[in-house]
């Protein structure tokens, strides 16, 4: 027989209800430079060459594809992360905002919605903030699941909304639990 543990009524803590809707995460593109957009464009629609608005200005701005990543290179300024990035934690996001986690011990991808506004151009610098949109907890085959999603806003330099999304994480797995 497997043995579940309990709930999962403990893992969301009253400071990590108080901390939704902080501010978790920031960064700052640089400005997007054509050969930015040319190579997503190129990688995006690899084996096929990318449609003319993504390869040849004509004297007008090009405009980026709506899924270009102004931070996949580097970044202009970002928010100093508490644990380096190449550090597996589970508990980065609560460590993020000052709290301690649920100290789960996996944690996978549990998806990302997104909606465009307008477009990426040549020149455009790009804020992006990430905020803690929500936690609940719901039972999983190996015990209680901690879903979290966090929101994320791109702004240009004019204040323009560019993209809004929400990126789901699920962790699960007490310490000390048999899973």
């Amino acid at each position: 027989m497997t043995k579940y543990p309990s709930s999962g009524d403990d893992l969301i803590t009253e400071e990590m209800r108080a901390a939704i809707g902080r501010v978790v995460d920031w960064q700052v593109s640089f400005p997007i430079a054509e050969s930015d957009i040319r190579r997503w464009a190129i990688a995006v629609y690899y084996p096929d060459a990318p449609p003319p608005r993504f390869r040849r200005s004509n004297g007008q701005l090009l405009v980026a594809p709506e899924e270009f990543n102004p931070f996949a290179w580097s970044v202009d300024q970002r928010m100093t992360p508490v644990i380096s990035p190449g550090r597996r934690d589970t508990d980065r996001l609560e460590k993020a905002l000052g709290l301690s986690g649920p100290g789960l011990r996996h944690q996978l991808n549990g998806g990302s919605e997104a909606e465009y506004g307008v477009p990426m151009r040549v020149g455009d610098v790009i804020h992006s903030e990430t905020r803690l949109a929500d936690y609940r907890v719901t039972a999983g085959r190996l015990g209680p699941m901690l879903i979290t999603k966090t929101a994320v806003t791109w702004t240009n330099q004019d204040h323009e909304l560019v993209r809004t999304g929400i990126d789901t994480s699920i962790r699960y797995g007490r310490n000390g639990s048999e899973h």
